[in-house]
This record gives structure tokens, C-alpha cells and sequence, in this order.
């Protein structure tokens, strides 16, 4: 059966179909525009955990979701494919099995010990930082496969160090980009807990990158001395709206289409928009590993993704990440239905056929 013949026989009025790929959607990897790379990693936590599960739970939420999306009703069309493969169940089990190494350095730093004077841990931690390094450069691999292949490429996981081997790949395609972070955290911290590739740490080695020309951090919130410092030294490089700050300027009139336009203006011509789920307010994300209060609605974070696809920016690629289920489905769900979002933000820039956007008369 060709694309066409799924398209037509497709009815994206019903549930999913749960044996096929994300969105239930019968397309196969070579028919999608959009590969969807889910990396199951969370080797470096130090709070919550569950950001490992992430990308099923948001597939499992993924074929609940309504295709008609007011903004993007044909979107589905294109095809969107989750890479599930052996190395996904590899990076997996590596996770389950590294992070349980790392959570005893993290309980002796905690207790003030220091990791140098134990060769036990000392050489945990040296496995750890080597594991890492080789699921960023596999992962680099993937992205730069599927690049090759012309597909649009986005990263699901994970917490949030799994998107280096991403931007790695990224900046092998393009000679200069800018990232639009959104998140509760700068990521700016310098090898947090000794590891080398911490989710904490995301940014800084994103940052040593010099294709990266910028990083526009929006709804920060929480930040230690050593982050601000980093920033700081960055001098333009690096734009922060912190949360105080934007609250503050809509307290005194400004509004979020403002805040947007100014945001987007920071941005040079490609960008990659990396997205921690705990950016938006606690309510949306519940379960994630280090949840902040404050933060933005759903709404305006669909409306900034929306403006940015629509100005005259090039989107080269975006990353999801720090989704963690909880006893109920809703981080999946919120999960999932932003995902969907990005890939309509993607793909709308890119000039691919989304439809035309569905208004209601009053």
C-alpha cells in the first residue's frame, strides 16, 4: 500500500491505532517527514526520577490525541515516526544499570564525602562519564543517518544531557545556530556531581560548540552562582528571561505577544528550540525530576513556538525533554500533545503541507 493509499484508508477522527508507530499513525520511517529519536536516559538524576520513561509514556498518551489540530490540521499527513530500535532498549537497560552506579556518588557527596579518596567510586564515576560520552556519540550517529536521509529530525527523552550527540549532529549539518531553551533551569552548571555529561550540565557542553552562536533561555527561575557566572562571561551569547523578570514586565502592561516578538528577535537566522518540560507551571508536569513553581502556560508556550514558525527563522530541529510519568497519564498527555505541537512548528516553518488554519465564527 503506497502513503497515498494509508492517507485515504486513515481515519484520523478514531483512537489511534496502537500497533503502529506514534499517533498511531500507519506510516512507516521511509514515509514520514518527521523521525522522532526517544532517548530512555537518566543516568545523572540528583531529585526525581522517571524522566528514562518518558518516551513511552508519551507514546502510550500519543495514540488518545485528536489529529485535527485547530493550527496544524493535516500535519498528520506528513507522517511522524518514533525510532524505536535495539539500540533504544540498549541505551535503556544501560540507564537502569549506570544510574543506580551514580546514585552512590551522589548519596556520598551528599553525606560530604569526597569521591577522589574512594577508588571504588572514583572509577564509578570514570564508567559513568564514559557511558555517557558514547551514548552522545551513538546517538550523533542516528541524527546525522536520518539527516542524510533528508528527514526532519527531533529528539524525545530523557533527561535533559541527552540532546548533545543532538546538537553535535546538528552542528555538523549547519555552520551557525541558536538554541531557544525553555526551561526552569540555565543547564549552565560545570560538570554538576562530577559528571561530565549532567543533566545540569546540558548547556555549558552545548556551549563549547562553536556552530552554537546563541542560547536564549526563557522562564529561568532557579540558578546557582556558578550558572550566572558562566552567562555572564558568554556576554551576548547567552540572552536569559528569567520568570521574575517577564512576571514583572506583564504586572507593569506588557504582554506575551511583546515578550514573544522580543524574544525571537535574539534569535539568529536557524534555531533549535530545546524544551524541559518544567519550564511550564508544576500543574503540567507534576512528575518531572525537578519541578520549580512558576513558569508559563501551555498556551503561551504553544503561542511562542507558533510565532517563532512563523517569522522568518529557520527551524532546524527541537528536543522535548524531563517528561516523567506519575500514577496517572497526565505528563504523558501533556507530553504528547506538546510534541505534536512541536512537530506542526516544524514542519509549518519548513514549508511543508500543514493546512490551513481552522476558524470557528462567532
Amino acid at each position: 500500500m503506497t502513503k497515498q493509499e494509508k492517507i485515504n484508508s486513515f481515519d484520523p477522527s478514531q483512537p489511534g491505532l496502537a500497533d503502529q508507530s506514534i499517533y498511531g499513525l500507519p506510516f512507516t520511517a521511509e514515509e514520514s517527514e518527521i523521525i522522532i529519536i526517544p532517548v530512555p536516559w537518566e543516568v545523572t538524576v540528583s531529585y526525581g526520577a522517571g524522566a528514562s520513561d518518558g518516551p513511552e509514556a508519551i507514546l502510550e498518551a500519543s495514540f488518545q490525541v485528536d489529529l485535527h489540530h485547530q493550527e496544524f490540521p493535516e500535519l498528520w499527513k506528513l507522517g511522524m515516526y518514533l525510532d524505536l530500535n535495539e539500540q533504544t532498549a540498549q541505551w535503556a537497560e544501560q540507564s537502569r544499570n549506570y544510574k543506580r552506579l551514580a546514585q552512590n556518588i551522589i548519596d556520598a557527596l551528599e553525606s560530604g564525602e569526597s569521591i577522589a579518596n574512594q577508588p571504588e567510586l572514583q572509577a564509578n564515576l570514570d564508567d559513568i562519564n564514559a557511558v555517557c560520552a558514547q551514548m552522545k556519540d551513538e546517538l550523533k550517529q542516528r541524527v546525522l543517518y536520518w539527516g542524510k536521509q533528508g528527514k526532519k529530525v527531533a529528539l524525545l527523552g530523557g533527561d535533559h544531557s541527552t540532546p548533545l550527540g543532538y546538537y553535535e549532529a546538528l552542528a555538523e549539518m549547519h555552520n551557525d545556530f541558536g538554541i531557544l531553551h525553555l526551561d526552569a533551569h540555565m543547564d549552565l552548571r560545570i560538570a554538576y556531581e562530577g559528571f561530565t555529561y549532567s543533566h545540569a550540565s546540558i548547556m555549558y557542553n552545548t556551549l563549547q560548540l562553536p556552530q552554537v552562536s546563541k542560547l536564549v533561555q526563557v522562564g529561568i527561575r532557579d540558578f546557582c552562582k556558578q550558572e550566572v557566572e558562566v552567562a555572564q562571561s558568554q556576554e551576548d551569547r547567552v540572552v536569559v528571561y528569567t520568570d521574575m523578570d517577564m512576571k514583572a514586565e506583564t504586572f507593569s502592561g506588557i504582554t506575551w505577544q511583546q515578550q514573544c516578538d522580543a524574544i525571537i528577535t535574539h534569535l539568529p537566522q536557524k534555531v533549535v528550540v530545546s524544551f524541559d518540560i518544567d519550564g511550564m507551571y508544576p500543574w503540567y508536569c507534576p512528575n518531572t525530576g525537578t519541578p520549580v513553581p512558576g513558569g508559563f502556560s501551555f498556551e503561551q508556550a504553544a503561542y511562542l513556538l507558533s510565532k517563532l514558525a512563523d517569522s522568518d527563522k529557520e527551524i532546524i530541529g527541537f528536543d522535548l525533554v524531563e517528561v516523567a510519568p506519575g500514577e496517572d497519564d497526565w505528563d504523558g498527555n501533556v507530553g504528547a500533545r506538546m510534541l505534536y505541537h512541536m512537530c506542526g512548528m516544524l514542519a509549518k516553518n519548513n514549508n511543508l503541507p500543514v493546512g490551513e488554519r481552522i476558524v470557528f465564527g462567532k
